[in-house]
């Protein structure tokens, strides 16, 4: 038997300013925008964004009600609960400083590769991972 996580549920202010920041400022596919509905008959959509290649995505949920609203951009009560791995993390790092994410860690070595955490569009906090980055042997005599 073969299992998989599909989708997370990743719960936004608004639809399109969500889609915006993972498909323009992350550079995630958008896999679905469809029309939907609630449980009680209200119309919603269904969004779903995923990093190029990435079989798990996220599903962009639009906040309905207080509860889900006080949640936006604290789903994981401060904590870092999102993980982003790339394989060129410099390249990585430049693109997203430059179209404006807001980083709150310097880049960093870690014994598992280089780390910066910044904030999505909704305050969430992620993980920027990468590859350890090799140095260069020093020279000898």
């Amino acid at each position: 038997m073969t299992m998989r996580i599909d989708l997370c549920t990743l719960v936004v202010q608004d639809y399109d300013a969500a889609i915006a920041f993972f498909t323009e400022t992350l550079g995630f596919d958008l896999i679905e925008d469809s029309p939907a509905r609630t449980n009680d008959g209200r119309p919603k959509r269904w969004v779903v964004v995923r990093p190029p290649g990435a079989q798990t995505g996220l599903l962009l949920a639009r906040a309905d009600g207080p509860a889900q609203t006080d949640v936006v951009g604290n789903q994981t009560a401060g904590r870092v609960g999102f993980f982003l791995h790339v394989d060129d993390f410099d390249a990585a790092f430049h693109r997203m400083v430059a179209r404006g994410v807001e980083f709150l860690t310097e880049p960093r070595q870690e014994p598992y590769g280089q780390v910066a955490v910044f904030r999505d569009i909704a305050g969430n906090r992620w993980d920027l991972l990468g590859p350890r980055k090799t140095e260069p042997y020093p020279r000898t005599g």
